[in-house]
């Protein structure tokens, strides 16, 4: 294995705090992950991408700005890769997924904020998340008013942040404000990089994109079988993969692990018994490395068969159009793509409950677990309509309300297990 201490040095972490950080996330994954039975072979690509996630992709993204693109973090679905694609930059996620830091973070940040705010302060006062160290841009967005408020105290934390407005209802205004926003977001891709985005650029990003997108949803129409050819834990996995990878190699190695999946449901072989209760998990983002939630369901005797999450079929479920003949046409399919997504920060919300409801009987699920990260007020006020909905439909919900730490773990296991119970007696 390469020592990267240099450059992890170069970046400015801390290099005490990281080492700690990166031993307790590979004890965490080889107890969570690599304990599982009968795993895909495939699975051992993105246990490699894992193993290297601070190391080797890292350095990938060093060496793309020593040749002169542009690095592009981000903490939201909101913000169009296709248009960071289009000038030949990286795109990457940022570090928000674990109890690391908070003390730091509730210094500059109310206690009582959400736990996903939280943790990206705690990993950037931290110096822990070589991403965000690495990235020349962070993109932050205004979707819920707590990231709205926290990005003007991140601002002098960090190189350069850009903010996205978005528009809080489906509205011709609102897409009027999202094109807006892109038009004006392209500008700042184009004065970064030094680069005219043009038709071919921007059409080609559009493909790269698309093809990610695709190979999930292969994957994803493959999680309809029984018995389940992939653990929920895997398939998560994936998704949160999705915005680390080159995107490029991601495709393939989805693509090669969707082959290997065919011949499983082929073969009527599993990574459960048939017959598992099968749960959709529905809700908030799951960042790595998030997977408390996941876990217990899984180890509670039921398969999560699809999520209904960023980090999940909400976030790639479309595709956008490239058939558009000038820039500002396919400015307008970008648009168009990103105004579908189903964010509790749109009022009224009504798609997102057909699209559980859709997903649900697409992936043949008996439940639903309705995953809320405390203080998140979008997700957790949007969290009753929801289930009233679903439970008048014949649809039976588990509500969670949950955070990043393991204090309240067992009790989600005893609630967890009780539904997978209720389930099973009707």
């Amino acid at each position: 294995m390469s020592d990267y201490t240099p450059m992890w040095s170069d970046l400015g972490l801390d290099l005490k705090s990281h080492d700690a950080l990166l031993s307790v996330l590979g004890e965490a994954y080889q107890d969570i992950f690599l304990s599982q039975r009968d795993r895909p072979e495939g699975m051992k690509y993105f246990d490699f991408v894992m193993s290297e996630v601070h190391g080797l992709r890292i350095k990938e993204i060093v060496d793309a700005k020593a040749q002169g693109r542009i690095v592009v973090g981000s903490y939201c679905v909101f913000v169009p890769e296709e248009l960071i694609l289009a000038v030949d930059g990286v795109s990457v996620g940022l570090c928000a997924g674990a109890d690391f830091n908070f003390e730091a973070a509730e210094a500059v940040l109310p206690r009582n904020i959400c736990p996903l705010i939280k943790s990206a302060f705690g990993f950037k006062l931290g110096k822990v998340c070589p991403y965000v160290e690495a990235s020349d841009i962070v993109v932050g967005e205004n979707t819920c008013d707590g990231k709205k408020k926290a990005y003007e105290v991140l601002a002098p934390m960090v190189k350069d942040l850009y903010v996205i407005d978005l528009p809080q209802m489906k509205s011709d205004a609102g897409r009027g404000l999202l094109k807006a926003e892109y038009l004006r977001f392209m500008k700042k891709m184009e004065d970064a990089s030094g680069k005219t985005i043009t038709v071919d650029s921007l059409k080609n990003a559009i493909e790269t994109t698309n093809a990610k997108r695709r190979a999930t949803r292969r994957l994803a129409d493959l999680r309809k079988a029984d018995p389940a050819p992939i653990s929920g834990l895997d398939a998560l996995l994936i998704n949160q993969v999705f915005f680390y990878d080159d995107p490029v190699r991601f495709t393939a190695s989805v693509n090669a692990l969707c082959d290997e999946l065919e011949g499983r449901v082929k073969d009527g072989k599993g990574v459960f018994p048939k017959k598992t209760t099968r749960v959709l998990i529905s809700g908030c983002p799951m960042a790595v490395p998030n997977w408390k939630v996941p876990m217990i369901v899984e180890a509670s005797g039921a398969v999560i068969v699809g999520e209904e999450s960023c980090v999940g079929e909400r976030g790639t479920q479309w595709l956008t159009d490239d058939k558009g003949e000038t820039v500002d046409q396919l400015i307008e399919a970008v648009t168009e793509r990103y105004f579908k997504i189903d964010c509790a920060v749109f009022t009224p919300n009504p798609s997102r409950v057909d699209h559980v409801k859709d997903m649900f009987k697409r992936y043949n699920a008996q439940g639903v677990i309705h995953y809320s990260l405390q203080f998140c007020h979008p997700y957790t006020v949007e969290a009753g309509p929801v289930e009233a909905e679903l439970e008048k439909a014949g649809i039976p919900v588990l509500r969670l309300e949950t955070d990043y730490s393991q204090e309240d773990a067992g009790q989600i296991k005893t609630r967890v297990e009780a539904f997978r119970e209720r389930i099973e007696a009707s």
